[in-house]
């Protein structure tokens, strides 16, 4: 009975994660403490806060012994791609490696998300065909082509991701970051009630800088929080359905698999999924976390990918 850590370490988040016999099994987090008024962390902040967090999380994991370790290395599989919060886990991951005498497997953040929504919503055998997937979170917004886990970027915002316009929202409107779960419960039902305007997309592509400057005007006009809360995410739901449409024309008979925190909101959850099936991860797998990591930890030592 084999196990597999996943480690990741995110701008957000602090994540542990242990697969046995194709189930996660232990999926830790712990979220990094964010100032009120303030809209995130700057990396050597967040290299310290993993740096006190992930002692804690494996006294919590308590006595395992692995197969394999997997750490997530970057934020997505691209030359280049390099944040400095990464590099805690990997000199985590790297000990317990080395110190065990098993093997060490580098995956990027991305990566992980998207193997936790397929292995979320029972969609895992996807993992070794092609398939459309959204990587929506704090930091991304992207459309992806993925062949075998070959990722490839097929478009996404060229501005500001649809995680800040909800957390510079959020914190416009008093809430604590990141902001996601306080914007949707505000919002209620009225996100249903709401048309979001003029969306801006063409192709794979989209801009969403418009979106903080109409929240402004909203807020200064002196709408309801509600409303406001309401329009946003209205907004960033026909955002993505545009760019879900147009993905589908150009590749026809391909599953889209929806991930990354933005996508555990129920309101985009539940028009989305209307249209293109219910390829999505349950929120526990939509926030930032390791399991995703820890199952492709135990597909790649297997030799499944």
């Amino acid at each position: 009975m084999q196990e597999f850590l996943g480690v990741d370490t995110s701008n957000y988040t602090t994540s542990l994660a242990l697969s046995r016999d194709g189930e996660i099994v232990k999926n830790l987090k712990k979220l990094l403490d964010v100032k009120e008024g303030q809209r995130g962390l700057r990396q050597s902040d967040a290299v310290f806060a993993h740096t006190v967090n992930l002692p804690h999380l494996f006294d919590e994991m308590g006595r395992i012994s692995p197969a394999a370790v997997g750490v997530s290395v970057s934020p997505r599989d691209a030359e280049g791609s390099y944040m400095p919060c990464f590099l805690a886990g990997i000199s985590c991951a790297a000990a317990v490696a080395s110190t065990s005498g098993v093997p060490l497997y580098r995956f990027s953040h991305q990566a992980g998300h998207i193997a936790a929504a397929l292995y979320s919503c029972g969609a895992e055998p996807l993992i070794h065909g092609r398939f459309l997937a959204f990587h929506v979170s704090g930091g991304t917004t992207e459309l992806l082509l993925s062949d075998n886990m070959n990722i490839t970027r097929l478009g996404g915002t060229k501005d500001i991701s649809a995680g800040m316009a909800i957390d510079r929202t959020g914190v416009l409107l008093g809430m604590k970051f990141p902001c996601g779960k306080e914007l949707e419960t505000v919002a209620g039902d009225m996100p249903e009630k709401v048309k979001p305007g003029k969306i801006s997309v063409t192709g794979f592509d989209c801009n969403l800088s418009g979106l903080e400057n109409k929240v402004s005007e909203l807020i200064s006009s002196g709408a309801d929080r509600q409303d406001i809360a309401a329009y946003v995410l209205s907004f960033v739901c026909a955002v993505i359905d545009r760019m879900a449409e147009n993905a589908v024309a150009a590749y026809p008979g391909l599953p889209v698999i929806f991930s990354g925190g933005v996508m555990s909101n129920r309101f985009m959850r539940r028009r989305l999924s209307e249209k293109y099936g219910n390829y999505f991860a349950e929120p526990q797998f939509s926030c930032d976390n390791a399991a995703g990591i820890a199952r492709l930890t135990a597909m790649r030592h297997c030799g499944e990918i």
